[in-house]
């Protein structure tokens, strides 16, 4: 079976919590889990399949991790790769910049020929403005442990099927 590579960072974490869920529903044999941290581009770049997990920090920012690491994705060549996304913030304590962090992710990764995959809808939220909304929807799975913990079971459960049907082929043998 093809691999996922799942890479998140977290200084909190949260969002190294919402991977271990990823990775239990999609199957913990078919996902190798990283800290951004600890990787390197190569690291990333032997998956065909990956999803990325990254939370918006303060007013916009981005995690430390994914800080550091950042200045590497424009090296970086994702051609032929499919990437989701998904994204923490707190969409009432920083409701003009909820998951940020998730749309500045996504807007350095494009360019560089990645296939996005897993968005997910705005309803069920409440936010004033975000980076991560292209066409209607957010670019990858929102998930805000601070306000909304007791919905993130069903929203990853949710996405991974919406995954598992976009890309049937993660499923398949080699």
């Amino acid at each position: 079976m093809k691999k996922i590579g799942l890479f998140w960072g977290s200084d909190t974490g949260n969002t190294e919590t919402v991977a271990g869920m990823i990775a239990e529903s999609i199957g913990e044999e078919l996902v190798d889990v990283y800290d951004i941290s600890q990787c390197s581009p190569e690291d990333i770049l032997q998956y065909d399949y990956l999803i990325f997990g990254i939370p918006t920090w303060g007013n916009g920012e981005l995690q430390s991790d994914w800080e550091d690491f950042f200045p590497n994705l424009s090296e970086m060549d994702f051609s032929g790769k499919t990437v989701a996304l998904f994204g923490l913030g707190d969409q009432f304590t920083y409701s003009s910049y909820f998951l940020d962090a998730m749309g500045m992710l996504h807007d350095e990764i494009v360019p560089q020929g990645v296939k996005i995959v897993g968005h997910w809808p705005t309803e069920g939220y409440e936010f004033e403005e975000s980076k991560a909304i292209v066409d209607g929807n957010f670019v990858g799975l929102a998930i805000d442990q601070d306000n909304q913990d007791d919905l993130t079971p069903e929203r990853v459960q949710l996405w991974v099927e919406q995954l598992n049907e976009l890309v049937p082929e993660m499923q398949q043998q080699d």
